[in-house]
């Protein structure tokens, strides 16, 4: 059971929504960075979706390129946002909890980097004078898991097949026994960043945007097109789910500059061809997706533009030209495996899944 935060004028910046709840604060250490979720996490919030997100931050670090300075860097940031809620929201040690991604676990392993990974979590403790911090690295399946748990209604649990596009890897999956214990992993060793990171390496000296979406197709085509077949066939996906939800940092990209209108939505519907038609516009006109551009097609006078403004702006600092196309190339890729010619899947995305994924594990941690 959880306790009611005392007392409440220890976190005056954050607005509680439930009378029995608690706040808690999570932090991630992901490939391209590491990201602070601040949760109020009401009873039973798997069952009931009893949680708000108070607050969201993001420390752009590179960890997956496993260089002294990105780790130094990664170790920095951690640190930082540990800092933060234990001293300036006041979050008491036992409720920040703090992982590795399975996207940087699934790239250290590809690399045989674990050791850089084990230092991380070693230097942080020393850092945080925890000895006996845990800070788990969690598998594929743990956080596929737990992000459809986190992120999907009860009412769509059975029949949603859950893609999170991170930026080391790729990961969902779906019940399909109707029950929450058995869980059909869907797995990729492709993300964001790993497929911007093989067509650079392709690119040779010319950085050009077209060599760079010719050498990002000859990527996707090859051994990522057999692994995304491969998957989707195994996991039998296609027969037994209706709607096909998309998470990750790619897909809250897409959905704020696609339907900039739509930004009070957490979740919105696209189609493969409204994809297809970004990723075309963001290689040949990569000023439309500037954040005063976009903000600039709101014709709805009820919607607040300079909160649009902001929020693509953020889309705009996390991810370049470049990084936008392959990320949205990898999705294009995987969305169109879904693509039946009489069975249309209903595609989503998802604005906030790592906040999901997290609050699941806060939620089960809590439990036990």
């Amino acid at each position: 059971m959880l306790l009611l935060v005392s007392p409440l004028a220890a976190q005056p910046s954050f607005k509680l929504r439930y009378k029995k709840s608690a706040v808690y604060a999570g932090i991630e250490v992901g490939s391209k960075g590491v990201k602070m979720s601040c949760l109020e996490i009401g009873k039973n919030a798997q069952q009931s979706g009893a949680y708000n997100l108070l607050k969201d931050t993001a420390i752009n670090t590179d960890f997956i390129s496993f260089s002294p300075a990105t780790a130094q860097a990664t170790l920095n940031g951690f640190w930082q946002l540990y800092h933060k809620a234990l001293n300036d929201y006041h979050i008491p040690a036992d409720r920040i909890y703090t992982v590795v991604s399975s996207g940087v676990k699934v790239q250290a392993e590809k690399e045989g980097k674990q050791a850089w990974v084990n230092t991380l979590i070693d230097s942080f403790r020393v850092r945080t004078q925890e000895p006996n911090r845990v800070v788990e690295v969690i598998s594929p399946l743990q956080e596929a898991r737990l992000s459809h748990l986190g992120i999907i209604p009860e009412s769509r649990r059975y029949n949603t097949f859950l893609i999170d596009i991170g930026s080391g890897n790729a990961k969902g999956g779906y019940f399909p026994d109707d029950n929450t214990k058995n869980f059909r992993l869907f797995e990729l060793t492709w993300g964001t960043r790993s497929v911007a990171n093989a067509t650079e390496k392709k690119c040779g000296e010319d950085k050009s945007i077209a060599n760079f979406q010719k050498q990002l197709y000859r990527v996707l085509a090859g051994s990522a097109n057999d692994e995304i077949t491969y998957a989707v066939n195994v996991s039998n996906a296609f027969n037994m789910s209706d709607n096909i939800a998309v998470s990750g940092g790619v897909a809250w990209s897409v959905a704020n500059l696609l339907f900039p209108e739509l930004i009070n939505n957490p979740v919105v519907p696209v189609t493969y061809d409204e994809v297809a038609k970004l990723s075309d516009r963001i290689a040949k006109n990569y000023t439309s997706v500037q954040y005063n551009a976009v903000a600039a097609t709101v014709t709805d006078k009820t919607i607040d533009k300079v909160l649009v403004a902001r929020e693509v702006k953020k889309v705009n600092e996390v991810f370049d030209q470049k990084s936008l196309l392959a990320g949205i190339g990898l999705m294009l890729r995987i969305m169109r495996q879904f693509e039946g010619l009489y069975d249309k899947k209903q595609f989503y995305l998802v604005k906030n899944g790592q906040v999901g994924w997290i609050s699941a594990y806060v939620d089960q941690s809590i439990g036990q």
